[in-house]
């Protein structure tokens, strides 16, 4: 246990004075982990058509920055290829919801990267008939050091981002997906083919790739089982999976799949004891996520919530301070398959089962079929710690591997960490003079700070939903980074000076 330091950025605040009370509503709010990217310094390009985008993409030299101005684009067919080098897109503004570049299902991919050094940032992309973004190498070269970063995709084709290679001896290598958000709706689900041929994030034979940050939801259908919100297979390698949020996806996060087939082998042989055997991912950790399905719907169809994390033929994984629960049975919150697997799994919290399916597991200060209880708002998804989680709070192993939490706090010095995706901090806000900052108030909480002389808020605070604080003091001020999600109420009490 620790006290807990939360990052924020300030998207916006409202305040209404009500009486001698001031109540504060804001939007939504990104970690520090997700802070904006730095403002262009290439050669820019500005762009507000889709004759103009798609122009400057196919005439972009090395060092372009293509700056997308406000507006919904609707391609209808036209593609945006980056086949140069060291290429930015990214909306002009910075905001993602402003800038909407709409397949109508009528787009086949809407960006392809077939380069290294490009980034794709701050905007929407939507209803590609396959894939709105698809990685590749070229015939002649690697692809590395992709990003993806504060991107939303919404209701793909098929899988949302697809990473493979294209040309024999060349991969698709050392990229970066955060803070972006992935999502299939339901006015998206009936456009899926082919048995449910969707997912989030699907590479193959990729190598040291950081996924981190997002929020992934909604992959599942009524028929077919869908691929997993985040899944790397096919000889995939190093992959680091951490603090991203999954919410009723059909299978959550997967290293492997199949136990034969066409797979990236490394001169290295980093799994000895497969023998030379297939294996279908090397390496990698899931650590400090949070994986969770509560939808009925998703319940009710075929395949229901398949697991939460899956390790398959997958060789030295680690699966570490993880968090995953539903509202109803999967077939697995965790689970270990086939004969290559071999995997460490450790501090994690699951409200149902780990499952054995093959392959040999080392287990350890794992907290198998959790009380929802335990958690801030564990039926709708919100599973930070509360303070009665006592059979997760102090009681975890101390891991190399998992210095932070799933909020990009340092975990406890102090005292032994906690167990699961969260650490869990106490908060004490009275006295003379209080300074609040970067702490997150818990959903459906209740906490009153009382100052005799000042109480300071921000920086980087946020009240989740349905949270109530109350803050009296004679003297409130603010700094930045404020952020009070939806249905929370920050309320202000000065007391009278008589």
């Amino acid at each position: 246990m620790k006290m807990k330091r939360l990052h924020f950025i300030r998207l916006g605040i409202c305040l209404l004075l009500l009486g001698g009370s001031l109540l504060v509503y804001a939007g939504a709010a990104m970690g520090a982990t997700c802070e904006p990217l730095p403002p262009a310094n290439g050669n820019i390009v500005n762009v507000d058509s889709v004759s103009s985008l798609r122009a400057a993409v196919n005439n972009a030299l090395a060092g372009d920055d293509i700056l997308i101005a406000d507006g919904v684009y609707n391609l209808n067919g036209v593609y945006l290829r980056i086949d140069v080098p060291n290429i930015t897109l990214r909306s002009a503004s910075g905001n993602r919801n402003a800038v909407i570049l709409d397949g109508n299902y009528q787009t086949t991919e809407i960006i392809q990267i077939a380069a290294s050094n490009i980034t794709i940032a701050d905007i929407t992309l939507r209803e590609a008939y396959y894939h709105p973004i698809h990685v590749m190498s070229s015939d002649t070269a690697d692809t590395r050091n992709t990003l993806i970063y504060n991107v939303r995709i919404i209701d793909p084709g098929e899988q949302a981002i697809k990473i493979n290679p294209t040309g024999a001896g060349f991969y698709p290598d050392e990229g970066t997906i955060a803070c972006s958000h992935i999502e299939l709706t339901n006015a998206g689900r009936p456009h899926i083919r082919n048995n449910c041929y969707t997912g989030g994030i699907d590479a193959h034979q990729a190598e040291d790739w950081v996924i981190r940050d997002n929020r992934i939801e909604g992959f599942w259908c009524e028929s077919g089982l869908s691929e997993h919100g985040i899944h790397l297979w096919r000889g995939s390698r190093g992959t680091l999976v951490e603090r991203n949020v999954l919410n009723n996806n059909a299978r959550g996060i997967g290293f492997g799949l199949v136990t034969s087939g066409n797979a990236r082998t490394y001169p290295d042989s980093p799994c000895p004891a497969a023998g030379g055997s297939y294996v279908d991912h090397y390496d990698g950790i899931v650590r400090n996520n949070f994986v969770f399905a509560n939808e009925a719907a998703l319940f009710a169809s075929n395949d229901g919530f398949d697991c939460g994390i899956c390790i398959w033929q997958a060789c030295g994984a680690k699966v570490l301070n993880n968090t995953v629960a539903s509202t109803a049975a999967p077939l697995s919150s965790i689970e270990w398959r086939f004969d290559n697997t071999s995997v460490d799994i450790r501090n994690n919290i699951v409200s149902h089962n780990l499952r054995h399916r093959g392959g040999s597991a080392n287990l350890e200060n794992n907290i198998e079929q959790a009380p929802l209880a335990m958690f801030a708002d564990g039926s709708n998804g919100d599973l930070h710690l509360i303070p009665s989680a006592t059979i997760a709070i102090d009681q975890a192993s101390v891991l190399a591997d998992v210095a932070d939490d799933i909020d990009g706090e340092l975990r406890s010095a102090a005292t032994p960490p906690d167990i699961g995706a969260d650490e869990h901090s106490p908060f004490d806000c009275s006295g003379d003079s209080v300074g609040i900052s970067t702490h997150t108030f818990g959903t459906n909480t209740k906490t009153t700070c009382i100052a005799q002389t000042s109480i300071t808020i921000g920086p980087n605070v946020t009240a989740k939903t349905n949270a109530e604080v109350t803050l009296i003091s004679p003297l409130v001020r603010f700094g930045s980074q404020v952020h009070i999600e939806p249905g929370a109420v920050l309320q202000i009490t000065q007391p009278s000076s008589r």
